[in-house]
Order: structure tokens, then C-alpha cells, then sequence
């Protein structure tokens, strides 16, 4: 992951993915981009929080 990684960009992404599945004028075949992008946004976020939480310890 790059240094440059933005935990709240992704947050509002994801959320605006979650708003853009759910609704109903979304067609199926959009919401299989919506889902393999929530999976990178979501392994990205859980690599961010990993580092922060592996520095935070670091510090004990």
C-alpha cells in the first residue's frame, strides 16, 4: 500500500458504492464493478488499519 493511502477517501467511496448498490435503478451488471471495487477499497482500509495498529504497538 502507498504511503499516500486516504482512510476517510475510502470510507466515503464505500459508502457511496453501498448508496449506488441499493439502489434499484442500478442494473446487475453495475453492481459487479461496485463489488470487486468495494473489495480492494475494503483490503486496502484493512492494510491501513493493520500499519496503524502494528505502529501504535510499536510505541508500547
Amino acid at each position: 500500500m502507498t504511503e499516500n493511502f486516504d482512510y476517510a477517501k475510502a470510507m466515503e467511496e464505500l459508502e457511496a458504492i453501498a448508496a449506488k448498490v441499493e439502489d434499484p435503478k442500478t442494473g446487475i451488471e453495475d453492481i459487479d464493478k461496485y463489488i470487486k471495487r468495494s473489495q480492494e477499497l475494503v483490503t486496502a482500509c484493512c492494510e491501513y488499519l493493520r500499519g496503524a495498529r502494528e505502529k501504535l504497538d510499536g510505541l508500547k
